[in-house]
């Protein structure tokens, strides 16, 4: 990462570094490697969860990762036993495809690759596309290795001469339609061995290092090989996959390394995985992971456990996660009167239901932030007759009992494979982000 400051201040720059994260950033566990190798290089200081940590002083800045999440901190000025932690809450995956146990297979001449579907992607914006296989495997001795491939897979629709209805009403087959071709079957293609060798190439094993057969176990999803991309009449805007939520996830990064945390807090940043299934997992917002670091923080102050509870009840969570712009050609999809627009700023979440976790004083609290960091901001809340989905929010205000605000850059065509965000939008979220960290 450049200069921190200039990351900031300058727009264009943010955008040509978000761009260059989300393209180092396939799979969940490229994106914790990638926030993980530009802590270390700011002088954050890695953790083993199997280690015992060093108790938290002034200044200390540390990260611990877990799969694909990882959770970062600086502890400001000033801290105590009973210092409150300001956290941004984020997470590193996105809907999609995974790739299914014993892979391999062929059908009418074609090599194929068995996937499922993860999370809740739109499905007919990931056919046609140039793919590749990306995240981790663990060989036979017990080592993780990221693994990424090039430009490999595709799946393919039905030509409209065979299907002289698909415009007037696509039908996908979940388990039939989805699965990418990799090549022709009398060719000997093999996703696995594609997968040893994108383990190679990442990290530079010796020509004949791996083989199909040492992989024992793979956690590999297909991605989109398009890289990030500016467009519009202005070149205002983002088109880019995995926006949801890399927006967030970088943003709290930029914002972690760019500002000072407010005496007496600890600024931290809490990336987890596997929202889009819910969370529950032990890397997600709904497992131990975020309790387990506090907790460990905090005894590192030698906090009792009243003042570790003291300390939690004056912290606060802004949960930050992409929602959704108004769209031009479904209006009647939002409400009718709160009409959040691309380029008017990260928004504020609300939902009665506590689908988000916002309240009055989180609306207060986000409207100083970005009063301070002078970043316009707006509302979203859902049309009565369109459910609207959830985040981390709740789960951490329900598990660690801290208050908690949603937020988030509105986009369009959320959970496909490229989605469109506007500068103002993503710039905008880093900074308000950075003047939460600074105590505004």
């Amino acid at each position: 990462m450049s200069d921190v400051q200039r990351l900031l201040g300058d727009r264009d720059t943010y955008t040509r570094e978000f761009a260059d994260f989300v393209s180092a950033s396939p799979s969940s566990y490229h994106a914790a490697a990638a926030l993980a190798a530009t802590l270390e290089a700011a002088g954050y200081t890695a953790h083993r969860e199997t280690d015992a940590w060093d108790p938290v002083a002034a200044g200390s800045r540390g990260f611990v990762v877990r799969d694909g999440a990882i959770i970062a901190w600086h502890a400001g000025a000033d801290v105590g036993p009973t210092s409150a932690v300001r956290i941004l809450g984020t997470h590193t995956d996105s809907p999609g495809f995974v790739l299914k146990p014993r892979p391999d297979f062929t059908a009418d001449g074609w090599a194929q690759a068995g996937v499922e579907i993860y999370g809740g992607p739109l499905i007919n914006s990931w056919l046609d596309r140039d793919l590749g296989f990306a995240g981790r495997i663990v060989t036979a001795d017990g080592r993780e290795h990221l693994v990424r491939t090039g430009a490999v897979a595709r799946i393919p629709q039905l030509a409209i001469h065979l299907d002289r209805e698909a415009n007037s009403g696509l039908t996908l087959d979940r388990q039939r339609h989805v699965q990418p071709v990799l090549g022709i079957a009398a060719e000997g293609v093999s996703v696995l061995t594609l997968l040893a060798e994108g383990a190679e190439r990442a990290e530079g094993v010796a020509a004949g290092g791996l083989s199909a057969e040492d992989i024992v176990g793979a956690d590999v999803r297909l991605f989109d090989t398009q890289p990030p991309g500016r467009i519009g009449a202005r070149q205002e805007f983002l088109a880019s996959p995995r926006l949801d939520n890399l927006s967030s996830t970088f943003a709290g990064l930029a914002a972690l390394l760019g500002s000072e945390p407010a005496p007496g807090t600890i600024a931290m940043l809490a990336a987890f995985d596997h929202e889009e299934l819910g969370s529950n997992s032990r890397s997600g917002a709904s497992g131990p992971f975020l309790e387990e670091v506090l907790r460990r923080l905090q005894s590192g102050l030698g906090a009792t456990a009243d003042e570790a509870a003291r300390g939690l009840s004056d912290s606060w969570c802004i949960s930050a996660d992409a929602g959704h712009s108004v769209h031009p050609n479904y209006p009647e999809k939002h409400d009718p009167r709160v009409r959040p627009l691309a380029g008017r700023g990260p928004m504020l979440k609300v939902n009665a239901n506590q689908r988000y976790a916002s309240d009055a004083h989180g609306a207060a609290l986000w409207r100083r932030v970005c009063d301070a960091a002078g970043v316009e901001t707006q509302e979203f809340v859902s049309n009565n007759i369109v459910p609207c989905g959830s985040t981390i929010g709740p789960l951490t205000a329900t598990r660690i009992g801290i208050r908690t605000v949603d937020v988030g850059v509105p986009l369009l065509s959320m959970h496909s494979a490229r989605e469109l965000a506007h500068l103002d939008d993503l710039h905008g979220l880093a900074r308000a982000a950075t003047a939460f960290f600074a105590g505004a």
